[in-house]
C-alpha cells in the first residue's frame, strides 16, 4: 500500500490528522495507495510556508520565473512515462490517451506560461492626464483546487500562470486521484525547486478544501470542479472579498447540419466518449437536424458501439472505467431512469466486465426519445452517456442547445460559414468549435457561461487573474 505525504516547504510532512483515504485503482476496483484526510493545521502550515517564500520568489525577474517553470517542465519531460503510468493508475485511462495528449499539454502549459512570464502585462498611456503606467502586481499566497478527470493536466493549468505571475501556490488536488501531484512535488523538490513557492496539501474537500477556501490569508481560488461546490466556494469568496474563478459543469451540445462534414459522426464519437465522457467540454447532447437524422444515428450508434474498452496497458483500448464506484452508480442510475422516463437505448445501456478486468466500466451508451427537460439531458452525468434529438431548422437548433442551464461550450457542424457565425454569436456558452472538437489555443481565454463558470482561464486572462492592478500617474509639470 503506497502512502502520500503532504508536500509543504519542500519537503514530505506527514499530515497532523491521522486519517487516511484510500485511493482506488478504477480498472480493478482495489485500493493501492491510502492519502491523507488532511486538516486545517495541514493548510495553516502550507500558509505559513508561502508567505515565507513569497518576498523572495515574487521580487525574481520574470525571466528568472520563467526559468524555473521551464525547467520544471523538463523534469516532467524527462520524468514523462512515470507520470504517464502514475496517471493512467489513477484514472484507469489508456495509456496511448495520457501520453500522446494529457502529460504532453501539462509540460506544455508549465512552457507557455513560462514565456507568457517575460511579456509584461504593464501598459502606460500619457497625453491625456499626464503619465500614467499600471502595474500587475502578484497578490500573494493563492489556493487552486483541481479536479480527478484530467489530474497534472488542470493541475498545471492553473499552477503555471499563478507562478509565472509571482504567486506562492497552494494546490488541493482530488482526493481520487493524488498520485500525479504528489509526483510533481517530488520532482519539483528533486531539481530544487525554490522552497514553500510550491505546496500541494492532499485531502478530503470538507477538511483540506474548506480550509484553502476558507483562510484569511488566501488571496485568490481557482477552482475545477462541480456547480454545487462551486457555489460554495463562491459563497465563501464573496464573504471575504476574495478573487475566485470557477470552471464548473457543462451539458454540452453539438449540432449537426445536412451539409455537416463528412467526418462529423466520428468525430462526435471522440467529443462525446472521450476519457469516457468524463471531460467538461465533451458533447453529451447530440442535436441533429430532421434530414439526416435517421443516416447520422447510424454511423453514430455503429462507431460508439464499436468503441474497445480494457485495461490502460492495451494498445486497443479506446476506453477506460468510469474514476469511482460512487460515480459508477451515479451514471447507472441516470440511465435507468432515461429507460423509465421512456428512452430507447440505442447502444450501451448497463455496466460491463472487460476481459482481466473488474472495476468501473460503463458502455458507450446512446439514447433517443427522450425531451430535452429530462434530467438525463438537463444534468451533467460525466459518464460515457449521450443523449440523440432531432431539430427541424436553424431556430429550432439555438433553442434546443440553449435549453440549459450550463453554458460551458458548444460544437457547430456546417460547411455554411453564414451558418456558422451565426451560431457561434447565438449560442449561450464560452467556447464554440465550428466543424473540430478540443482544439486549444493557449492563448485564448477559456470558461463557461450561466452556471458553468465564473471568470476565465488561459492566455493573458489567467495571468490577470493572478495579479492586482495598480495604477500609478505622474502629473504633468506646470508650465515655465
Amino acid at each position: 500500500m503506497e502512502k502520500i505525504d503532504q508536500w509543504i516547504a519542500g519537503i514530505p510532512q506527514a499530515s497532523s490528522d491521522a486519517a487516511v483515504l484510500s485511493v482506488f485503482d478504477p480498472v480493478s476496483g482495489q485500493a493501492y495507495a491510502e492519502c491523507p484526510r488532511g486538516s486545517a493545521a495541514d493548510i495553516s502550515a502550507a500558509v505559513n510556508a508561502a508567505r515565507s517564500a513569497f518576498p523572495a520568489w515574487s521580487a525574481l525577474k520574470a525571466s528568472d520565473r520563467a526559468f524555473w517553470l521551464n525547467r520544471l517542465a523538463d523534469a516532467i519531460e524527462i520524468r514523462s512515462e512515470a507520470f504517464c503510468l502514475c496517471e493512467s493508475r489513477d484514472t484507469g485511462k489508456p495509456l496511448a490517451l495520457v501520453r500522446e495528449i494529457e502529460i504532453p499539454r501539462a509540460i506544455a502549459n508549465f512552457r507557455f506560461f513560462a514565456a507568457a512570464a517575460t511579456q509584461s502585462l504593464d501598459r502606460a498611456y500619457h497625453q491625456e492626464a499626464g503619465l500614467n503606467y499600471t502595474l500587475h502586481q502578484p497578490l500573494g499566497v493563492v489556493g487552486v483546487i483541481s479536479p480527478w478527470n484530467l489530474p497534472l493536466y488542470l493541475l498545471s493549468w492553473k499552477l503555471a500562470p499563478a507562478l509565472a505571475a509571482g504567486n506562492c501556490v497552494i494546490a488541493k488536488p482530488s482526493e481520487i486521484t493524488p498520485m500525479s501531484a504528489d509526483l510533481l512535488a517530488r520532482t519539483a523538490q528533486e531539481i530544487g525547486f525554490p522552497a514553500g513557492v510550491l505546496n500541494i496539501v492532499q485531502g478530503a474537500g470538507d477538511t483540506v478544501g474548506a480550509a484553502l477556501v476558507a483562510h484569511p490569508e488566501v488571496k485568490a481560488i481557482s477552482f475545477t470542479g462541480s456547480t454545487a461546490v462551486g457555489h460554495r466556494i463562491a459563497a465563501v469568496c464573496a464573504d471575504q472579498f476574495k478573487k475566485v474563478t470557477l470552471e464548473m459543469g457543462g451539458k454540452n451540445p453539438a449540432l449537426v447540419f445536412p451539409d455537416a462534414p463528412a467526418h462529423a459522426a466520428k468525430s462526435l464519437v471522440r467529443a462525446a466518449f472521450q476519457n469516457s465522457g468524463q471531460i467538461c467540454l465533451c458533447g453529451s447532447r447530440i442535436l441533429v437536424h430532421r434530414d439526416v437524422y435517421a443516416a447520422f444515428k447510424q454511423s453514430f450508434v455503429a462507431e460508439s458501439a464499436a468503441l474497445k474498452l480494457g485495461a490502460p496497458a492495451d494498445s486497443t483500448t479506446q476506453l477506460g472505467p468510469v474514476m469511482s464506484e460512487a460515480h459508477f452508480n451515479k451514471v447507472l442510475a441516470y440511465i435507468a431512469k432515461a429507460k423509465g422516463d421512456g428512452g430507447t437505448v440505442l447502444c450501451g445501456g448497463g455496466a460491463v466486465k472487460p476481459e482481466g478486468c473488474d472495476g468501473w466500466f460503463i458502455a458507450p451508451t446512446v439514447i433517443e426519445g427522450l425531451p430535452m427537460d429530462s434530467d438525463f439531458c438537463q444534468d451533467e452525468i460525466f459518464g460515457p452517456v449521450v443523449s440523440l434529438h432531432a431539430f427541424d431548422d436553424d431556430d429550432h437548433a439555438l433553442a434546443l442547445a440553449n435549453a440549459s442551464r450550463y453554458g460551458l461550450a458548444a460544437t457547430v457542424w456546417t460547411g455554411d460559414l453564414v451558418r456558422a457565425h451565426r451560431m457561434a454569436r447565438e449560442l449561450e456558452c464560452g467556447i464554440v468549435w465550428i466543424n473540430t472538437w478540443m482544439q486549444r489555443d493557449l492563448r485564448t481565454p477559456f470558461g463557461g457561461m450561466k452556471q458553468s463558470g465564473l471568470g476565465r482561464e488561459g492566455g493573458l486572462e489567467a495571468m490577470t487573474f493572478f495579479t492586482e492592478p495598480k495604477t500609478v500617474c505622474i502629473g504633468n509639470l506646470p508650465n515655465g
